[in-house]
């Protein structure tokens, strides 16, 4: 395979909204999250559209402050393929398509203009490309040799008004590097590279977090053989590292622009970790409850802008599940060397489609 297998095979695409929404756990807590909430009280998870598309879509954006959205994938000839909907009377109309060379794997807004809304996508010849959807003849900044090989997940900050500092994109690839890139410069401003004679580890996934302001900022990358890895780039070092027993698929801070509160790993083999990363141990690190859903893969977990304790996952059994975190009644205790720990919340299935 040229990646880590994609979300959706077949060519759908499905645009969903969910409605209002109406103690302490051990670090290794398991548990089947079960939904405490009448069917008729939970808020609802309501389908807008289906599409049917003749390519394999691997990512789905909102174009910012707008009725849009964006789908990049891959064409059965191995092309990229990149569409613009717009949202008209319960519908998706097509208003702009375009193809390239290199398929295309993964997108982002986060580090764009919101009046610019400029796209950056990650192709699976390793390269970094950010695009003008109104003229997508030519990218505004392309980096084609970005990485070696593919480039897995591609992240932005300082953009669209969230998180300090300068607008920046992190990609990570197979090849065991994440890059950060300042568009307005050629070249990575920081890579993290594996040392030397280290075997490196597929990057499957990456992510933003801690910009809370000008010179604070972290990056957080998930691999193939299940570590999850938390570097700090204003002092160029690793904070936190710790591994999930599973590949990491995707990673999210519940929001980029505060100081890091929560992180939710999603693996194979149907689990997924909900951190607290308001405290870490010196030895045990963040504290953290894991827990089962959709009895595959999870690929996906999403924090609701308008509120950070709600995410949503989803699933290679073609899941939705809609989640509200609870924080416990005291998120610290002091143990018996002195240190203090973090105590973990737990996740609430509010609804699943």
């Amino acid at each position: 395979p040229r990646g880590p297998p994609h979300s959706a095979s077949a060519g759908k695409i499905m645009a969903a909204a969910a409605g209002t929404a109406p103690g302490p756990a051990s670090d290794a807590a398991i548990a089947e999250p079960k939904s405490t909430m009448l069917t008729t009280e939970a808020p609802q998870i309501i389908e807008h559209c289906q599409l049917s598309i003749t390519y394999s879509p691997t990512d789905i954006r909102w174009v910012p402050s707008s009725a849009r959205f964006v789908a990049i994938g891959e064409k059965p000839r191995g092309t990229g393929a990149l569409q613009v909907y717009e949202l008209d009377g319960g519908k998706a109309k097509l208003v702009h398509e375009c193809e390239k060379p290199a398929a295309f794997k993964c997108a982002t807004f986060g580090a764009s203009l919101v009046e610019d809304r400029h796209l950056a996508t990650g192709d699976y010849n390793g390269g970094l490309s950010v695009w003008d959807l109104n003229r997508t003849d030519a990218p505004v900044f392309a980096a084609p040799k970005a990485h070696s090989q593919i480039i897995n997940c591609v992240d932005g900050c300082g953009g669209l008004g969230i998180g300090g500092g300068a607008p920046e994109i992190a990609t990570c690839s197979r090849d065991g590097c994440v890059r950060i890139w300042d568009p307005r410069v050629p070249d990575p401003v920081v890579s993290l590279e594996p040392a030397d004679g280290e075997t490196a580890r597929d990057c499957w996934t990456v992510a933003f977090g801690n910009s809370y302001s000008d010179a604070e900022r972290c990056v957080l990358a998930g691999y193939d053989n299940g570590d999850v890895k938390l570097f700090d780039l204003r002092t160029n070092t690793l904070r936190w590292e710790t591994n999930c027993g599973n590949g990491v698929v995707n990673v999210e801070f519940d929001r980029k622009d505060i100081e890091m509160n929560k992180i939710v790993a999603t693996t194979l083999e149907s689990r997924f970790r909900v951190f607290d990363a308001r405290t870490l141990h010196p030895t045990e690190g963040f504290a953290f409850k894991e827990e089962r859903a959709h009895k595959s893969t999870i690929w996906r977990a999403r924090h609701l802008p308008q509120n950070r304790d709600l995410f949503a996952t989803t699933g290679g059994n073609g899941g939705l599940n809609l989640y509200r975190y609870s924080y416990p009644s005291k998120r610290t205790f002091k143990d018996e060397e002195g240190h203090y720990r973090g105590v973990a919340g737990g996740g609430e299935l509010l609804n699943n489609r």
